[in-house]
């Protein structure tokens, strides 16, 4: 019995140091409209991000060209609620598949990286591309 109790204490801050973070799907907010909220998200290795469908029509999926290196991409389906381990650090673009040309995108940053507008990848719809270079500058 010892053993086993030894063994839960040892492991217990292991396992309470993931942490869940919240991401909803927004039609609007106070920033615009077509929005991630929060737009950027920083978080350490492990931790894992739940996609709410606070709006309908909206998922999440990562951008091509956007993913740290050894990251698998991800495509959640319409209106649903998805929920991602990251453990690659780096930083991970994210879009509204519908919505990406309107500049639904948000960051998430694994880890202490730094943020640089000379990551993105060519080819990113406008309006996408000027609202990640928005947060990037914002993150700094």
């Amino acid at each position: 019995m010892r053993f086993v109790t030894s063994l839960v204490l040892m492991l217990w801050p292991a396992l309470g140091w993931a942490e869940m973070h919240e991401v909803r799907m927004l039609n609007r907010n106070e920033s615009g409209a077509m929005v991630y909220e929060p737009s950027v998200l920083r978080m350490a290795p492990g931790d894992s991000v739940r996609f709410v469908a606070a709006s309908s029509g909206h998922n999440a999926a990562s951008i091509e060209g956007m993913l740290p290196e050894g990251a698998v991409p991800f495509k959640g389906r319409i209106n649903e609620e998805i929920t991602l381990t990251l453990s690659a650090p780096g930083v991970y673009g994210v879009k509204c598949t519908p919505h990406f040309a309107m500049g639904m995108v948000m960051l998430i940053v694994v880890g202490d990286g730094p943020l640089a507008a000379e990551a993105l990848p060519e080819g990113l719809p406008r309006r996408a591309e000027a609202r990640l270079r928005d947060y990037i500058e914002a993150a700094q």
